[in-house]
């Protein structure tokens, strides 16, 4: 035989062991037991090694495709459906569409190779990352809740950016309530809060970050209350106020985060939501296909929500109440505006008077004196002055503006307007 052929070290073994076989050397029995195969491959392998030689004994598997290779029209369906429908998505979310809507049957790992391949993902190096205390989930569902938000392009090009606000179970990582809101504000908090506890009762308390929707964070100040109206809201309800001192204390909502900006904002561009009001209607759905994907069973299976009391009404609850005191007229300032409390009475009663003050959403507010509502009139409405804008505020309140003022165009006269009459000369004058 000429020419060179290619073996690999176990070919070369068996073709040796063969070889003794052949050559009356070793018995077909014994073989197969050096060998580890059956009597019947021994025969086999013989029986091509006295009509090819050692070629006979090369696997004819070799230069072929692999078990686990996928045909080829598969392959061009799959890498095609992924260039067209999937090329930001990652390997995990592309391989559940795959099979979900388009009912192909090939494995994560697959999909990861065929992204690889056509550069549409990499496989990401690990970083140094700084060790932290590992804390243990909560035992049960209910005991603690991490709450945040994630301003986001969660509609891509389509619309503003907004932020997702929601709640998350820290024993079982269930996403518990959520809703889009233009920024993180204490009125979007309130609602939140007020939609979780009307589905599932009261937690018994919140981890969250020192954003001042939670936390007063001035040192030196010297009004108010030391709490703010969030936690005045949480401290009537019972609910516990948990303040993380860095992003990694509470990791498992920042890690959330990411995955939600990934996987939530594909499905929002297929489904075609486009607004805020679409994407809280479609919530639901998806909250519930998310935890059925990746919520944990938690060590203890009670449940530590705890129902609302007749005391609790979330209505009254769940708004801005602040103290007053009324001047000898029976008048008090709020935002910028005077109210005369109005009354029967005899006013000497209610001078120097402390009320509560009840804001609601829409701005509209009432007075109390000892539980009783006080008739009020807007006395007179002040100029408004400068006032503090948290920082994940600012920039909606400066694309407000921008837009307005993009709206406000000069004022352009009419042709026949004086101003663009032409000045009669003396002749025109004289003739006339």
């Amino acid at each position: 035989m000429k020419g060179d052929i290619s073996m690999s070290i176990n070919e070369l073994s068996r073709l040796e062991i063969i070889i003794k076989v052949v050559e009356k050397k070793t018995k077909q029995s014994e073989a197969a037991d050096i060998l580890a195969i059956s009597l019947s491959q021994v025969k086999r392998l013989v029986k091509r090694y006295r009509v090819k030689g050692a070629t006979g004994l090369i696997s004819r598997k070799r230069g072929g495709l692999g078990n686990h290779n996928l045909p080829k029209g598969l392959k061009e369906l799959a890498t095609g459906l992924i260039e067209d429908n999937y090329s930001d998505f990652g390997p995990a979310l592309a391989h559940e569409k795959l099979q979900e809507i388009h009912n192909l049957k090939i494995s994560v790992s697959t999909v990861r190779g065929l992204m690889i391949e056509k550069e549409l993902w990499s496989s990401r190096r690990l970083k140094k990352k700084r060790v932290f205390q590992y804390r243990e989930r909560r035992s049960r569902k209910g005991e603690m809740m991490q709450m945040d938000g994630s301003p986001h392009a969660w509609f891509e090009e389509r619309a503003a950016k907004c932020s997702l606000i929601y709640t998350v179970d820290d024993a079982t990582s269930d996403i518990m309530a959520a809703r889009f809101e233009p920024t993180e504000t204490m009125w979007g908090y309130f609602e939140l809060m007020k939609n979780h506890i009307k589905t599932h009762g009261r937690p018994i308390a919140l981890y969250t970050d020192k954003h001042g929707v939670f936390k007063i964070n001035h040192k030196n100040a010297v009004s108010g209350e030391g709490v703010t109206q969030f936690g005045r809201a949480m401290k009537s309800l019972d609910i516990k106020l948990i303040y993380a001192n860095t992003p990694q204390a509470k990791g498992r909502i920042e890690r959330m985060n990411q995955t939600l900006q990934d996987r939530l904002v594909k499905e929002l561009r297929l489904q075609k939501i486009s607004t805020p009001e679409e994407a809280n209607a479609f919530l639901p759905n998806f909250i519930k296909d998310f935890n059925s994907r990746f919520a944990v069973v938690p060590k203890d299976p009670h449940n530590a929500h705890r129902e609302l009391l007749p005391e609790h009404d979330l209505d009254r609850i769940f708004i801005i109440k602040e103290n007053r005191t009324l001047t000898k007229n029976l008048i008090f300032q709020h935002n910028n505006t005077l109210y005369q409390v109005q009354t029967n009475r005899e006013t000497y009663v209610l001078r120097k008077a402390r009320v509560v003050i009840h804001e609601f959403k829409d701005g509209s507010i009432e007075a109390f004196y000892k539980e009783k509502k006080l008739l009020l009139k807007t006395y007179a409405e002040q100029q408004k002055q400068m006032r503090d804008v948290d920082s994940k505020q600012l920039n909606v309140l400066l694309d407000k503006h921008i837009k307005t003022s993009d709206k406000m165009k000069k004022y352009k006269p009419s042709n026949r307007h004086p101003w663009k009459r032409r000045a009669k000369s003396a002749s025109e004058m004289m003739a006339v």
